[in-house]
Order: C-alpha cells, then sequence, then structure tokens
C-alpha cells in the first residue's frame, strides 16, 4: 500500500495521517482493518514502566593535570570506568554508598537512592557531585578529583540501555506466609495482591510481534528525545510459545535502546525505589509503526482480552517457579483477577496514563514533521534460545 519514503514524504508535508495504537483499536472495532489501513499512515505506540537493565554512559572531559580514573562515584553512586580514563558507566540499579560531597552517613539517608536517580537528576539539570580516585601512570598524573557536575559541563551522556521494552512480562503474587520485595515492588502473603509490569495492549512490542517493522536503526521516542534501537536485547527470547495472534504468553523479545540523555525530558526519565529491593529507572519509550499494508493494523488491533501473562508465584526462591496458569491483560485490568479460587486485588507497575501520553506526544511530533521514520538497517533475531547457568555452575558455599 505505501513505501516508506512516501510516508516520510508526507510527514514532512506535514500531511501524514497518524494515530496512536489505542485510537487505531477503536477505529478498527468501528469499521474493519481494511479501512483503518487506507486512512492512517504511521501508529505510534508508548509505555512508561520500570527498565532496570538501563544506564548512562558520561565521557567527563580531562582535569589538568589528567587522570585516569578508577574508581568513582556521582551523588555516591558507583559508576564503573574500566574503560577511558575519563569515560563511566553509570547502571540504574547501582545502590547509593553515600550522599554528595559529605561523609559517609547512616544507611537510612540513603538507601531509597541509586544509579536511576542520578541519571534523571542530571536530565533535570540538577547538578551531582564527582569524586574520583585516579591510577597513577607516566601518562596521568592525578590521585584524586573531587567536583560537581551538570548535563551542561560534561561532553558526551547517553542512555545505553541492554535490555528494555519487554514483549511480554508476567504477574507476580505471593502463595509464602511472610510479605516478599521484589522487582515487581511489594508482594503480600497467601495471595494478598498482585502486580503485573506491562501495559498490555498499549506496549509497542505487542503490536508487532514478530518485530517484523522494527529492527536495528530504527527511530523511537526515549525519554523524551530521540533515540535508536541499537540490537537485541539482553535475555532476548523471541522463541517464547505464542497464541494464534503471534503474541508471547510470557517474557519474549527485548530491545537495546540508545539515546541522547542531553535531549531528554525530565517528565519522561525519573528515579524509583522498590522497598528492600533496590533503585530502578523510569522511562518512556514509544515506537512508530508505519502503515506499509494491512497486515500491520490487524496486528495493531490485538486487545487486552487477547493477550496473556502468567501468573507466578514468587514464594519459591527458584529461577523456574510455580505459576497459577494465565491470566488476560483485561482481567488484569479490572483490578481483581482470580487466583487459585480466591479474588486478588491487582495492580500495574507501568502508568498506564503515561503510556499513553507517550504515543500521543510521539503522534504530536510526527504531526508536526519533526520525527519521520527509518528503515531498519538489520532485523532482531528472532531464533534466540534462552540460557541458563544451571549445567556449568555449582553453588559456593563460604563458612
Amino acid at each position: 500500500m505505501r513505501t516508506l519514503a512516501e510516508i516520510n514524504d508526507k510527514i514532512q508535508a506535514r500531511k501524514a495521517v497518524v494515530w496512536t495504537v489505542e485510537e487505531v483499536k477503536a477505529r478498527v472495532q468501528e469499521s474493519s482493518v481494511a479501512r483503518v489501513a487506507k486512512e492512517v499512515d504511521v501508529i505510534t505506540t508508548g509505555t512508561f514502566e520500570p527498565m532496570e537493565s538501563s544506564g548512562a554512559i558520561i565521557n567527563l572531559g580531562q582535569t589538568d593535570p589528567p587522570i585516569k580514573i578508577r574508581q568513582c562515584w556521582l551523588d555516591g553512586v558507583s559508576a564503573y570506568s574500566g574503560f577511558g580514563a575519563v569515560d563511566l558507566y553509570l547502571g540504574a540499579t547501582q545502590v547509593a554508598e553515600y550522599i554528595g560531597a559529605g561523609d559517609v552517613p547512616d544507611a537510612e539517608e540513603f538507601r531509597d537512592r541509586g544509579g536511576g536517580h542520578v541519571i534523571a537528576d542530571l536530565i533535570a539539570g540538577k547538578q551531582v557531585h564527582l569524586r574520583a580516585l585516579g591510577h597513577i601512570t607516566d601518562c596521568y598524573s592525578r590521585a584524586s578529583f573531587e567536583t560537581t557536575i551538570t548535563c551542561d559541563t560534561i561532553n558526551q551522556f547517553y542512555l545505553f540501555n541492554p535490555r528494555n521494552l519487554y514483549q511480554n512480562f508476567i504477574v507476580g503474587v505471593n502463595g509464602g506466609d511472610r510479605p516478599l520485595f521484589t522487582y515487581l515492588g511489594p508482594l503480600q502473603p497467601r495471595l494478598g495482591n498482585a502486580v503485573y509490569s506491562n501495559p498490555g495492549a498499549l506496549s509497542p512490542l505487542m503490536n508487532d510481534p514478530d518485530l517484523e517493522t522494527i529492527g536495528i536503526g530504527t527511530r523511537i521516542f526515549l525519554g523524551g528525545g530521540v533515540g535508536y534501537i541499537a540490537w537485541e536485547g539482553t535475555q532476548h527470547f523471541p522463541l517464547q510459545k505464542r497464541l494464534p495472534n503471534r503474541t508471547p504468553i510470557g517474557p519474549a523479545a527485548t530491545l537495546a535502546l540508545v539515546g541522547d540523555a542531553k535531549q531528554m525530558d525530565a517528565r519522561w526519565v525519573r528515579g524509583c525505589y522498590f522497598k528492600s529491593y533496590g533503585p530502578s529507572l523510569m522511562l518512556g519509550v514509544g515506537i512508530p509503526l508505519p502503515v506499509l499494508n494491512e497486515a500491520i493494523v490487524a496486528r495493531c488491533a490485538v486487545t487486552d482480552q487477547d493477550l496473556v501473562a502468567p501468573v507466578v508465584d514468587f514464594s519459591i526462591p527458584r529461577r523456574v517457579r510455580p505459576t497459577f496458569g494465565l491470566v488476560s491483560y483485561a482481567q488484569l485490568k479490572t483490578g481483581r483477577v482470580r487466583i487459585d479460587g480466591k479474588a486478588v486485588r491487582v495492580a500495574p507497575l507501568a502508568s498506564l496514563f503515561l503510556s499513553k501520553q507517550v504515543a500521543i506526544e510521539l503522534k504530536q511530533w510526527i504531526e508536526a514533521g519533526q520525527f519521520t521514520l527509518t528503515e531498519p538497517v538489520a532485523s532482531i533475531p528472532m531464533d534466540r534460545a534462552f540460557l541458563a547457568q544451571d549445567r556449568w555452575g555449582s553453588q559456593i558455599t563460604i563458612d
């Protein structure tokens, strides 16, 4: 029906018809896939959820005399310095060891901060305290360095996220007799609550389940700025079992993303903390889907009733945990699900409201001619198996 070049010509002329995926689903219900496919040029998707496998590359610029950093802390959060003299990688889940320039305080004062908060602060234009220790060589004579940095006083500052945008995920519950504090948040004992993280039918990868329009080099909305799909994500598992509509029944495809943090918006990048688990990063990500044919609209017509996730019991401390079966996202979004004969309160970890807002903002960028689409330079592999370490490792016991 259309080529990507034709769609981009319409975008640049501000004549492209752009709908959010929520609007597409409603219009398909009112008319048909064929009619919608004739009308719309681009479909925008979005999510706003914790993405803990995220982090930032930072280049500080050299000091005088020069320093080769061997240890570094940003607002008390350790950053990795094992490459380049003043290059750093700050992980979103790295925990704070102290706060700012002062002495190490009591743990109560910094336990709820981590790398995600420092990244969000830099994007928001706030000052961040830096303390570095050097490895003295003939090239680098400086032993230590302490200063305050902002987004504007450093060179490169970009997010490079090894695993974002899980195509699907799990529903966490706790069948045990004590509270559990997990990466999904607190889970109350005896099936006291349930938590899910994926926004379901709003989710970018649920609307292109075989990644037919998404690939390496695809331009995306990342944290309120422009980003790109860099590679397959870690734990990418496209061979997950799938329904007839091709959507997976559990965690499946993932993507590695990259984008200039200096162009991002603090509204879409927020540090967060999970009680008794640790820090993370809430991130807004949106992917535009070009309507090249009717099949693309048909895939985007999928509803929450057509999508499922496994209910997993976290009270069993194993890699493969028992499940209570599958539940639809339509059921999850009612706020209650029936598990093992019991009505259980359920809540999303993702913000459904802000997920919709990501898709709306990306739609506005495209309508204004500010954001064109890119042809992927390579496909994301869809034949990756998932390897565990059970066969090669053994537990080490320290007395």
